[in-house]
């Protein structure tokens, strides 16, 4: 099931991706095109998130991996295996006829868990054999070391997909590099035998005009979500967003669009505004003055929208009606700040209220937590971190148990 009303509620299950061969088919050719900095090593990676999984299984945690779990969509509903592979292939921008029909035939050749592995991957052009090359673009395909991408953003499982009440918001995703990924989370919430009959309800679909992105979807309480209107999520997808979780039978009145500066640095919300505790939250410093923050609100008709410039501190408090602390990610320090948002200091998760999972190198923000009372769970992540997202991004929660939502008068 699907149960997230808070993001600080105890999480009783999670979705994750174990890093795998795709980090391997970086290069610094493709770099820039696939959304990585640089290139972790793949050894180290594996153990840092290995470190991260037995991290939240320790705390009572139920992960779940990716790769098992779309497996056992598939081997529960072999007759969707065709639809989605044509689904991958028609995604990732093949032009040749010739190539789209070998590599139908290769993927489908393997197991299904092969194939998985294979698709997130990347499949290079030596992989395949195929028939006489008949057309220009047939050859001109050769130019190119891959004829499928890897996918090496799928380690940030927060972003295909939002978990928000009892339902869904499948992403649109902004970049070419990261569309495949939403097929994965479509065919795991339909046919997984999870979710299969009892498949979540939709707020958002991947394949609608606007894009959104899961790591600017906070949940801030069984009544409240707020967005980012960042690089990746645009104003039109959030207002169509908060039009059908407003439709159905819930507790959600408000969705609080933030406006963020649209910047590498500031890729997600979550990068720079995290939740760990009732009214505690890391930020990065850009957004602690005056923000420009749309109020939507539900109606009796559809929502009303009213622009506010306030502080990120006051919208808080209105909004969620209890005193708010805000924890600066690196400090009072400029360059210890901006050293220490670019490695996820402020991109924190929570997994109960007041215990939250960190990056062992962001050393001045965790110690900034705990003297703020926050248990600071470190793991390990010279590799992971390269990939320019941190222990939320990381993770889907799937559920969470409710948090009391009692007021704290200000």
């Amino acid at each position: 099931m699907i149960h997230v009303t808070s993001e600080i509620g105890k999480l009783k299950s999670v979705l994750v991706h174990r890093p795998g061969k795709e980090l391997e088919n970086l290069t610094p050719d493709v770099l820039e095109k696939l959304l990585f900095d640089d290139i972790p090593y793949l050894k180290v990676a594996q153990e840092e998130h290995d470190i991260f999984a037995d991290t939240l299984r320790k705390q009572g945690v139920e992960v779940l991996y990716l790769t098992d779990m779309i497996t056992e969509a598939l081997e529960a509903h072999p007759e969707v295996i065709c639809n989605f592979v044509n689904a991958f292939i028609e995604e990732s921008k093949i032009k040749s006829h010739t190539i789209k029909t070998g590599l139908y035939q290769y993927l489908t050749s393997l197991s299904i868990k092969q194939m998985i592995l294979k698709m997130i991957e990347g499949i290079r052009i030596h992989e395949i054999t195929l028939g006489k090359k008949n057309s220009i673009m047939d050859m001109l395909e050769d130019e190119y070391p891959f004829y499928t991408d890897p996918i090496p953003n799928i380690l940030f499982q927060r972003d295909p997909f939002s978990s928000v009440g009892n339902g869904v918001a499948i992403g649109k995703m902004y970049m070419q590099a990261r569309q495949r990924e939403t097929i994965f989370s479509e065919y795991i919430l339909n046919y997984h035998p999870r979710f299969y009959g009892k498949s979540p309800i939709r707020f958002y679909n991947r394949l609608n005009r606007y894009p959104l992105e899961g790591g600017d979807v906070h949940v801030l309480n069984k009544h409240v979500v707020a967005i980012g209107i960042s690089s990746r999520t645009d104003p039109r997808a959030i207002e169509f967003f908060a039009e059908q979780l407003f439709k159905e039978d819930n507790e959600f009145n408000t969705v609080l669009a933030f406006n963020i500066p649209k910047s590498r640095a500031f890729m997600h919300l979550d990068t720079v505004f995290t939740q760990v505790d009732y009214g505690v939250f890391t930020i990065h410093p850009g957004i602690e003055n005056k923000l420009t923050v749309f109020e939507i609100t539900k109606n009796s008709e559809r929502f009303d929208v009213k622009k506010v410039v306030v502080s990120l501190e006051e919208v808080l408090e209105k909004h969620l009606h209890r005193k708010i602390t805000l924890i600066r990610c690196g400090g009072k320090d400029v360059i210890t700040s901006v050293r220490e948002q670019w490695n996820d200091g402020a991109n924190t998760l929570a997994i109960a209220p007041g215990v939250v999972v960190v990056y062992d190198r962001n050393h001045v923000t965790n110690q900034l937590l705990r003297d703020a009372g926050i248990k600071v769970l470190e793991i390990e992540s010279s590799e992971l971190s390269r990939g320019r997202g941190g222990p939320r991004c990381m993770s889907m929660p799937l559920e969470r148990e409710e948090i009391e939502y009692g007021e704290k008068k200000l």
